[in-house]
């Protein structure tokens, strides 16, 4: 293998409790980089269609890219994939902290882990061994018990990747906690991990990952860290108020969705800001492995203290529910990271249940239960109530269970399946389409549900950046869309940070991956790897029976126009956006790649 790989890939069995170490396929390492593409790769090959995603027989599969373990700038992520229970697509989380590195340093690019356990266990792999462990004693416990147990048990500076009880006990939409506080999020990855009896994988080593041209990539590595030094988002915004500095901002533009997406505007939004939040709670910054950026925020309540809560995390359990204590924000926060809940589907779904209890679509028995178990009424604003929804949904106990099936099941249990936030049944992040077109088609098109992440299109609607574009017109986006999927489908893989894409190019990252792999490759060459994954993506999803008609929004951002604030958007016209996405995909009318586009990217 070149440089960036140690060039394999261990297998694990559950069911037999075996694990075996194979030679990493270069081809596909030159094909799909590594990480989220390269995993998606595997997992498209090796699950079988309509497989159920709690099945033995559906892989997980953890997996780090070629930066990982460089100390290029940001290059601490890593990848989860596998088929989402919560939606049934496919699904990749992507994570940060210091394990992906610790990963990387047990000499494997990938672990790929199949069967389940027929009793509670956890990986423990370290100096080319694996081992299998019983973990009968830590099963229940939540996610910050069982790290601190499990590095007592195997080394003090080891990498703890766990579940707690939501994933233990079939929350649809568990994360995969890795250092302590940080989430693979979205999709339900720790749904999965339950299902196959795992409760964590436990890494240590002292492999270095290979550089093929040191000199180069000294230099490569300069010039990203530069360039990270001194745009606005990464040198001021994200160092001084981390992820929390953007309330203000998309409340100001009318787009910070409110009271489960019914308005674009918070009124109380300075109470829930990333300035209050620096004022009140904040401790000190926290950075992930190779960042200079430290946007992680240590927090403390008057009873509890831990990481967060991010932009996300504040939005989904604050605004999106009508609450404005940041407090119960962010011990609802807490409690997420403990138990193991993905937080914007977990607020998504709690906004959800309190407009249908508004509406009055539960019964007085449901009503009467939802009561005995929160000691309040389900209303927006009572944040008593959202922080004890986040409580019963983690431990699946009482009206929780309902909740723990995530607000697309929820909604349409009580009749009213438009009343979830949703799209391919994943909650939509905190950015109201309405207010950002180019963010209405990466919403409607991507691969895992609604996800920001896979094209974070507010970086030019919103922050100017790397240029300023009208985020109400429809000209141009598709391309636009296409260009920012393909680039971040590339730095999932790259095992980088997406904040990167506020200050480097696609230049910056072929000149990272080519000194560190020795292997050459145009911009143009590296962005064709990003548009292969994100088909490959689109065939996994079209085999499980996802069509162009999932390629929406919910109705009411297609149908209603933001009321309010500063921003009184009229609904999506999705149609022609969607019609002008396919075209540029090279996909026909109904959202397919065509034969031509699968035959360029070798995926015929």
């Amino acid at each position: 293998m070149s440089g960036g790989y140690h060039g394999r890939v261990l297998w694990v069995n559950l069911t037999e409790r075996r694990a075996r170490a194979e030679p990493l396929d270069p081809q596909l390492a030159a094909d799909y980089i590594g990480g989220r593409g390269l995993s998606t790769r595997i997992l498209y090959d090796r699950l079988a269609p309509e497989t159920n995603p709690l099945s033995p027989d559906t892989p997980l599969i953890l997996a780090t890219g070629p930066l990982n373990g460089t100390g290029a700038p940001l290059s601490g992520r890593y990848e989860v994939v596998t088929r989402s229970p919560l939606t049934g697509t496919v699904l990749s989380s992507n994570s940060g902290g210091r394990f992906g590195v610790d990963l990387k340093r047990t000499g494997y690019d990938a672990v790929v882990i199949e069967g389940a356990a027929e009793t509670p266990c956890y990986l423990w792999i370290h100096d080319g061994e694996v081992e299998f462990r019983d973990a009968d004693d830590l099963w229940g416990l939540d996610t910050h018990r069982t790290t601190e147990r499990l590095l007592a048990e195997t080394h003090p500076r080891a990498g703890v990747a766990c579940i707690g009880p939501a994933g233990e006990r079939g929350v649809l939409f568990a994360s995969v906690m890795n250092d302590r506080d940080r989430a693979a999020g979205r999709g339900g990855a720790g749904c999965v991990m339950g299902a196959k009896h795992l409760k964590a994988v436990v890494v240590h080593g002292g492999q270095r990952t290979p550089i093929a041209d040191q000199e180069g990539f000294e230099a490569a590595r300069g010039e990203a860290r530069t360039a990270i030094g001194e745009a606005p988002v990464t040198k001021n915004a994200l160092k001084e108020f981390g992820t929390a500095v953007l309330v203000h901002l998309i409340n100001e533009y009318g787009g910070l969705p409110t009271r489960n997406f019914q308005e674009g505007h918070f009124p109380d939004a300075d109470s829930v800001s990333g300035e209050t939040l620096k004022e009140t709670l904040f401790e000190r910054s926290v950075a992930c492995a190779a960042c200079p950026v430290a946007c992680g925020r240590a927090t403390r309540t008057a009873r509890r203290s831990g990481e967060g809560p991010e932009y996300e995390t504040i939005w989904a359990l604050g605004p999106m529910c009508g609450v404005r204590d940041l407090e119960a924000i962010a011990e609802a926060n807490y409690t997420c990271n403990e138990l193991g809940l993905d937080t914007i589907t977990a607020g998504s779904t709690i906004a959800c249940a309190m407009e249908l209890w508004e509406w009055g679509c539960f019964d007085e028995g449901v009503r009467a239960q939802i009561r005995a178990d929160l000691g309040t009424d389900l209303t927006f604003g009572n944040a008593q109530a959202m922080v004890r929804c986040v409580e019963l949904m983690g431990q699946r106990e009482g009206f929780g269970a309902l909740l723990a099936e995530g607000s697309a099941r929820l909604a349409a249990r009580f009749g009213h399946p438009e009343l979830s936030m949703s799209v391919k049944g994943l909650e939509l992040p905190a950015y109201d389409p309405r207010a950002f077109r180019a963010m209405a088609v990466a919403f409607a098109t991507s691969p895992r549900g609604a996800c920001h992440l896979r094209a974070y299109m507010i970086g030019p609607e919103a922050l100017a950046t790397p240029g300023a574009v009208d985020r109400f017109s429809e000209a141009g986006k598709a391309a636009l869309v296409k260009l920012f999927q393909d680039l971040s489908a590339v730095i999932d893989s790259l095992g980088m940070c997406i904040f990167t894409s506020f200050a480097l190019n696609p230049d910056h990252y072929a000149r990272l991956l080519a000194t560190v792999t020795g292997v050459e490759r145009t911009t143009e060459e590296m962005l064709a790897v990003g548009e292969r994954i994100w088909n490959l993506e689109r065939l996994f999803n079209g085999r499980e029976g996802f069509t162009h008609a999932d390629d929406t929004l919910p109705p009411r951002l297609l149908r209603e126009g933001l009321p309010g604030g500063h921003s009184k958007a009229q609904p999506v016209d999705l149609g022609p956006m969607l019609t002008a996405y396919y075209r540029v995909r090279g996909w026909d009318a109904e959202g397919r790649p065509t034969p031509e586009t699968l035959a360029r990217l070798g995926l015929g």
